[in-house]
This record gives C-alpha cells, sequence and structure tokens, in this order.
C-alpha cells in the first residue's frame, strides 16, 4: 500500500495518491475493503482528508471508476488520431485499442461497477459515460458512412452494446484479445456500411 505521510500537498497530488492506494486496495482485497476510513489509513492521512476528496463511499468509487474510464478514453483518442482515414482502418484501431484498454483496466473495473449498483449517482454518471463514448464514436465514424446522424448514433449505441458483449467474453477466455477486437472491427463496418 501507498503510505506516504500527511505532510502537506496540493490537492491535484493528494487526490492522485488517494485514488492510487483505492485502486491498490480494490487490486489487493476488493472493493468491500474499500472505505474512507480504510483509504485514509493506507494513505496515512486522516479521515477528514479522504471525506473532503470524495464526501462518501460511492464518491470514491465514483473517482476511481471515472479514473479508469479516463484512461480508456485517452488511449481510444490517441489511437484513433492516428488512423488512416478508410473506414476499415478506424474500425480496426478502434476495435483494438477498445479491446486493449478493457483488458488493461482489468477486472478492477468490473468490481467497482458492481459495487455500485444500484446508486443513483452512479447510475446517472454511467448514463452519462455511455453518451460520451456514443457521441465520440459518432464524431469518429461521420466521415465514413452516408448514415443520418440520428441512424448513425443508433449504430454507435448497438457498436457500444456489442463491445461490451464482445469484451467481457474476452476477459472470460471465451475469445483472444486479437480476435474480439476483428468481431468488432467487422461488426462496425457492416454496421455502417451504406
Amino acid at each position: 500500500m501507498t503510505n506516504v505521510s500527511a505532510k502537506k500537498m496540493p490537492k491535484t497530488q493528494r487526490r492522485d495518491q488517494l485514488l492510487d492506494t483505492a485502486l491498490s486496495i480494490v487490486r489487493e482485497q476488493g472493493t468491500d475493503a474499500l472505505t474512507l476510513g480504510y483509504l485514509a489509513e493506507q494513505a496515512g492521512v486522516s479521515k477528514p482528508i479522504a471525506y473532503e476528496h470524495f464526501g462518501t463511499r460511492a464518491g470514491l468509487l465514483i473517482a476511481l471508476y471515472e479514473r479508469l474510464d479516463q484512461r480508456q478514453v485517452d488511449e481510444l483518442v490517441a489511437a484513433i488520431k492516428g488512423a488512416p482515414k478508410q473506414l476499415e482502418e478506424v474500425a480496426r484501431i478502434m476495435s483494438a485499442a477498445y479491446m486493449a484498454c478493457y483488458r488493461s483496466i482489468g477486472p478492477e473495473w468490473s468490481a467497482i461497477s458492481a459495487a455500485l449498483k444500484g446508486d443513483e449517482e452512479m447510475e446517472k454518471f454511467q448514463t452519462s459515460l455511455i453518451d460520451s463514448y456514443i457521441d465520440l464514436y459518432r464524431a469518429t465514424l461521420t466521415p465514413y458512412t452516408d448514415l443520418s446522424s440520428n441512424e448513425l448514433r443508433l449504430r454507435c449505441v448497438g457498436i457500444i452494446g456489442a463491445a461490451e458483449a464482445v469484451s467481457r467474453e474476452m476477459v472470460r477466455g471465451n475469445l483472444d484479445e486479437a480476435v474480439a477486437a476483428t468481431v468488432l472491427q467487422s461488426l462496425i463496418v457492416k454496421w455502417l456500411g451504406t
């Protein structure tokens, strides 16, 4: 565990330290062990500091989930920027990046998500994340299709749903990463064909 002394740190640096410690707790002990009090103890800070940053356990879990998600988005955007301007290549790069990100964030993603099931704040947050992915996919794929904006949006909803389902199969060991990416790529290309 991270055990940095409680010396004064800039707020963003302290938040990063707390999130690093929280992720370590989830990896080593599971989400049930993650409380604000235990986080403070493991990070070497007082409880009020943990509460100041996250407010509630749900707030902490959402911040952790958001951090993992942002890493995924950043990697996807970087991969897309370098893509040749052809649908098949963009779909290949998007699919490979999606599967690589899903694999790299590991079981912590699912554990955190499961710990927040039924939390109203988390439901709103997840809806907002899905909407942002839909917007990202639609913006990325618009140049490669003649579909209307509304039709493309609906297909992006389907692509994201398919990506989640295929990535779960990958994580369960039912397909390897390359096959999972190829399946998703083929779906994107077929669903955007006009």
